[in-house]
């Protein structure tokens, strides 16, 4: 079988779920299954350097031979939403056109499509259209749910529309869809889509990937001169529009004085990055560390950086998902402490005890299950402990991958009897 892939970020690019991408690779090589990638140069986390080099790399062996990788040009990244727009619809446009037009295109018997840009599920509708291949379409967001929750589109308005309109074309030409959480499925489901359509896979952790690495092993401690003895709060993944950072600004703003030994780290990028700095010079806040997004390599050094792991976004913008680094942070036997829409999240934290669950927005319980947990040290170790035992039991890369290798075979010969 050989598999279509047209993503819009790919390797070397980094992200808070690229090792998800990664183990997907890898599960589909390991099965014999060929993959061929169409994917613009690399721009997103990376120096002009790396990208540099891929430009003169326009065709790539990955994964044992059995995947082909080809780069085209396009423009790098910018930080503006409008300028991101255009990014995507130029990369989508000439995806199209490799997709419906090249010769190793029309090869493949199936396609792998993401959810991020969200245009990229209606530009593999019109690849089928012209190839005929079926459509496996892995939806990581909901558009545009989320853009209402985060106020940059207003229910109703002219953009909803089209959103719903691009949404709607999606789920109906893709042939299978695979969604993070049973609140994920639910949602679609009332926009029309039939059950049988919609396969729930939960985003997994490679459980030995993933581990918990001793403070004085943990090597982000030396490389950015931290304090062991201190109590660490880390956030690690997109630093954005969603995440809710004036509510995080705010509280260490709170306990800054008072709990001095109370440090906030947050690990990765976004488009709120320059504000987010801005606001720790404006208030002077000595309790914040911003930090870029580490190697793979060293995740298990980066989920066990601190005591707790946070999970935090604006109201009513996560109300059907579950952030993939929850089961990191779990994996890493450290307690989660969300503030978040009440969800799948909030039962998983509740019912298996691995850590604390406050409502988004809630400013003052957020701070008081911060406090809570400093001052007990051996229930955040039970707490990461029950976190970490709940990985094990459901959560295991093996486990996952073997559902998006299935999913994908399935898919392939369920067209062929059509």
């Amino acid at each position: 079988m050989k598999i279509l892939h047209l993503p819009a970020y790919f390797y070397p690019e980094k992200a808070a779920s690229s090792y998800l991408i990664d183990n997907i690779y890898q599960a589909i090589s390991n099965e014999g299954f060929e993959t061929l990638v169409y994917t613009p140069l690399p721009t997103r986390g990376i120096c002009d350097t790396v990208r540099n080099e891929y430009k003169y790399r326009p065709k790539e062996s990955m994964y044992n031979n059995h995947m082909i990788v080809y780069r085209f040009k396009l423009m790098k990244e910018g930080r503006s939403a409008f300028g991101r727009a255009i990014r995507y619809t130029v990369s989508c446009w000439k995806q199209i056109l490799r997709g419906v037009f090249y010769k190793e295109s029309k090869s493949c018997d199936i396609m792998l499509v993401f959810s991020t840009p969200p245009i990229q599920g209606a530009m593999a509708a019109i690849i089928k259209y012209f190839n005929r291949i079926p459509i496996v379409y892995n939806l990581q967001d909901i558009f545009p749910d989320s853009l209402v929750g985060s106020s940059l589109v207003k229910n109703g308005s002219f953009l909803w529309k089209i959103g719903r309109k691009i949404e709607d074309f999606t789920y109906r030409h893709a042939d299978k869809i695979i969604v993070i959480s049973e609140d994920f499925k639910k949602n679609i489901m009332e926009k029309g889509v039939p059950e049988n359509k919609i396969e729930v896979v939960y985003n997994w952790v490679d459980e030995k990937a993933v581990i918990d690495i001793p403070r004085s092993n943990n090597i982000l401690f030396k490389k950015y001169n931290l304090d062991p003895s201190k109590f660490y709060l880390t956030y690690c993944g997109n630093i954005g529009l969603t995440q809710n950072m004036e509510l995080l600004v705010s509280v260490a703003g709170e306990l800054q004085s008072e709990y001095p030994s109370i440090q906030f780290v947050l690990i990765g990028e976004g488009a709120y990055l320059n504000t987010l700095k801005n606001r720790i010079l404006e208030f002077d806040l000595r309790n914040i560390v911003i930090l870029p997004f580490q190697p793979y390599e060293d995740i298990s050094h980066v989920f066990s950086l601190g005591d707790v792991g946070l999970v935090i976004s604006k109201p009513g913008v996560g109300a059907n998902s579950v952030p993939s680094k929850t089961w990191s942070i779990m994996s890493a036997s450290r307690p989660v402490l969300a503030n978040f829409d009440e969800n799948e999240l909030m039962t998983i934290i509740e019912e298996n005890e691995c850590g604390i669950f406050t409502k988004a927005g809630d400013e003052l319980a957020f701070k008081n299950a911060i406090l809570k947990l400093y001052f007990d040290e051996e229930k955040c170790r039970e707490l990461g402990r029950k976190g970490r035992s709940f990985v094990m039991d459901r959560l295991t890369r093996e486990v996952g991958t073997k559902k998006y290798v299935d999913v994908i075979r399935d898919t392939y010969y369920q067209s062929l009897q059509n």
